[in-house]
């Protein structure tokens, strides 16, 4: 593996961990004060992941700056028309696969519905609006970076799609700190796998996940409250059935 991919991969280490210190000494200094102890620490974690990911992202761009340029012009990529297509194709792709993966955990694993780790973001967005920017546009970025055009390209070259795509969806997977939702992520994993194949150019996924991310914030923050009330609904008639 490249040098500078070792560099970008103890990058994104150190930004999932550095929290542990930076968002301790955020809040000790002030940032995102408030008389609520548990909004002030919200803030702080949310200006600390903009801050630490904003960094990273710019730091590991440059570290790729000439691999880009040889991507834009890479003669076995597919034409811009066609990648255009499987990128818009693959919001919607990724959108069913990801459902498909949810029914399958809620109906068959018995998973509860819903993720924690979703729920805590639109929380922090809810604090910190800025923070979209990193769940919709840099976290996905990285994200693809690390997981599809680093490791699923470097195990890829070496095996097959299969076992590239399981080793780096199963690494993405568990990066997101949710073990109950592996199916989940995986299949996202695979999905954003595919496309990178199908193309042989990263923005083709980069796009695919940063239009899902955009629509799932969307719909958690704009529609929290109807879906709230939807799901109340939904038990009150599971409640009905279930007394007849």
């Amino acid at each position: 593996m490249k040098k500078q991919y070792w560099w970008i991969i103890i990058t994104y280490i150190v930004m999932q961990f550095s929290a542990f210190v930076g968002v301790p000494f955020f809040y000790a200094i002030g940032v995102g004060s408030d008389p609520s102890l548990d909004v002030a620490l919200y803030k702080a974690q949310a200006y600390w992941t903009i801050l630490s990911f904003t960094i990273a992202f710019v730091f590991i761009l440059f570290l790729l700056r000439d691999e880009f340029k040889i991507s834009v012009r890479n003669e076995k990529a597919a034409p811009l028309s066609i990648s255009m297509a499987w990128a818009i194709g693959g919001v919607f792709m990724a959108i069913i696969v990801q459902t498909i993966a949810a029914n399958i955990e809620v109906n068959l694993f018995g998973v509860e519905p819903g993720s924690e780790n979703t729920q805590m973001i639109v929380d922090l967005i809810k604090t910190t609006p800025l923070l979209i920017a990193v769940t919709s546009i840099i976290g996905p970025v990285l994200e693809e970076i690390i997981f599809r055009k680093i490791i699923f390209r470097v195990v890829y070259k070496r095996t097959n799609f299969f076992i590239g795509a399981f080793v780096s969806s199963f690494l993405f997977a568990i990066v997101h700190g949710e073990p109950e939702h592996l199916l989940l992520y995986a299949s996202m994993g695979f999905t954003f796998a595919y496309l990178y194949v199908k193309t042989n150019r990263i923005l083709v996924p980069i796009f695919a996940h940063t239009m899902m991310n955009t629509f799932v914030v969307i719909i958690q923050t704009v529609f929290s409250e109807d879906i709230e009330k939807m799901m109340q609904q939904m038990e009150q008639i599971q409640s009905i059935i279930g007394g007849i």
